[in-house]
């Protein structure tokens, strides 16, 4: 598992590999975040990177009691794919 980072004052989820970041940002306001983006560079795609990020953000959001507006259309399929996170879904 990759060590992820909660930049809570830039609403950014972060980590590193090989030298290449890789960020899922979000809103959060008024009981809701709302995740815009989920970025990760193409030289470490497809090591479950992106979902580690979604899956860090979701915990998050679930200790803060926030609902969860999916925008990214990556988090919106992998929390279709993780039902115990459907809860969280605004």
């Amino acid at each position: 598992m990759t060590e992820i980072l909660h930049e809570a004052s830039e609403q950014r989820f972060v980590t590193q590999a090989e030298g290449h970041a890789a960020h899922l940002d979000y809103l959060e306001d008024d009981g809701r975040m709302t995740i815009t983006h989920t970025i990760v560079p193409r030289e470490i795609g497809g090591r479950g990177i992106a979902g580690e990020l979604v899956r860090a953000a979701l915990d998050y959001a679930r200790g803060a009691g926030l609902k969860v507006v999916p925008q990214c259309s990556y988090a919106d399929a992998w929390m279709r794919r993780h039902p115990e996170f459907e809860a969280l879904r605004a």
